[in-house]
């Protein structure tokens, strides 16, 4: 076990034994105040309040502990206000036990639970590090940064993607968003990033590559065991996506934009949009909207910051309805390169939202980096 594994267990430790401060405090509290109370007054029954707090933060055995503890509470007052064999202390402490047997099993159920729930996350972030996979801070001439937010706490990744792939002549990146939540957005991301990885380096260009990605979307579609899509639901199972192409030796990126926000260009203190004037559509949709594949030319100059991210950053809203205004946002944040311009952006949309996303949302900034003279 790791220095981080016991800082981590030591910290859940601690807290439980701050709160069962309280059930404590109550069961003295109670007891002290029903001794000295008149004999028409019975607070036994409060005493119930003790193990079914502590089966709320703590386990099976603290809370039998605190049942316990209750229980000989509850006896101690009926030895000295009345008998042990008093009709009313009797019933107090049978239904006392009782009481406590059930919080003891809730507390046993809420702690399988927790496991359950722990091993469930450990999955997911095993399934992050496979999928999505991180990017390298620096690939040839260019210094790189990458987040994903997921929109559920539980959830480590969904279907926005992102990936890198080297080449002899420069660096292929591709940003993404699955139509879809759950298991099967996951799986249609994981095949997509595999397509890519597999081809990036391999196909000779842009619109060679684009084509072999929505081949493989495509094809996943018409699999004949894959679950059974709707025919008009067909229409709707599709990945956009922004696939770029950066040469080492030209200040230029090539972009084709499959239905995807466009990219933002940094430069200088500005920032505007990489609108390409024929943008192809989803991948998965080729057969329902005819189009030529074509790559478009950007200047992206040494200093140049291109900022991809998915739809879940700029419709993220606040509470009064404003989607997140990401242009003006960056304004002025990309002097400090790409892991400061997403952290500062991280820090600025959560702050927008009131700390929940709606939809998962992933950014990629890419810079390309002046060569040294």
């Amino acid at each position: 076990m790791g220095p981080g594994r016991l800082t981590a267990h030591r910290w859940s430790r601690e807290p439980r034994l701050v709160l069962l401060a309280v059930p404590i405090a109550l069961i003295g509290l109670v007891t002290a105040v029903d001794i000295l109370a008149p004999a028409s007054v019975h607070l036994g029954p409060f005493l119930v309040a003790a193990p079914a707090v502590t089966a709320s933060f703590a386990g099976p055995r603290l809370t039998a502990c605190v049942g316990a503890l209750a229980v000989l509470a509850q006896v101690v007052v009926a030895a000295v206000r009345t008998s042990l064999v008093d009709l009313n202390h009797s019933f107090q402490v049978i239904t006392l036990i009782l009481m406590s047997a059930f919080a003891t099993a809730f507390a046993s159920r809420r702690e399988r639970h927790e496991r359950q729930l722990t091993a469930l996350r450990s999955v997911a972030t095993a399934a992050q590090e496979v999928v999505l996979k991180p990017l390298p801070q620096r690939i040839g001439p260019l210094r790189i940064a990458s987040i994903y937010l997921a929109a559920q706490s539980e959830a480590q990744i969904g279907g926005d993607l992102y990936a890198a792939a080297r080449t002899e002549r420069g660096t292929r990146i591709i940003i993404g968003d699955v139509r879809g939540k759950g298991l099967e957005a996951v799986g249609d991301a994981a095949l997509l990033l595999g397509a890519f990885r597999g081809a990036a380096h391999r196909q000779a260009d842009l619109p060679a590559l684009v084509t072999f990605l929505e081949g493989t979307v495509s094809s996943d579609l018409d699999d004949p065991a894959a679950p059974e899509i709707e025919t008009e639901d067909r229409g709707e199972a599709f990945i956009t996506a922004a696939v770029m192409d950066i040469p080492d030796d030209e200040p230029v990126l090539h972009l084709i934009n499959c239905g995807h926000p466009p990219p933002l260009l940094l430069r200088g203190g500005h920032a505007g949009l990489l609108e390409t004037r024929h943008p192809a559509p989803p991948l998965g949709l080729t057969e329902f909207v005819e189009t030529d594949l074509s790559a478009e030319t950007f200047a992206f100059e040494p200093g140049d910051i291109a900022l991809l991210y998915t739809d879940g950053v700029i419709e993220a809203r606040d509470q009064g309805g404003t989607f997140y205004p990401l242009a003006e946002r960056v304004i002025g944040k990309a002097a400090k390169g790409p892991a400061a311009l997403l952290a500062h952006l991280r820090k600025d949309l959560l702050r927008h939202v009131g700390g929940h996303l709606g939809d998962d949302a992933a950014m990629v900034a890419i810079e390309r980096v002046p060569r040294p003279w």
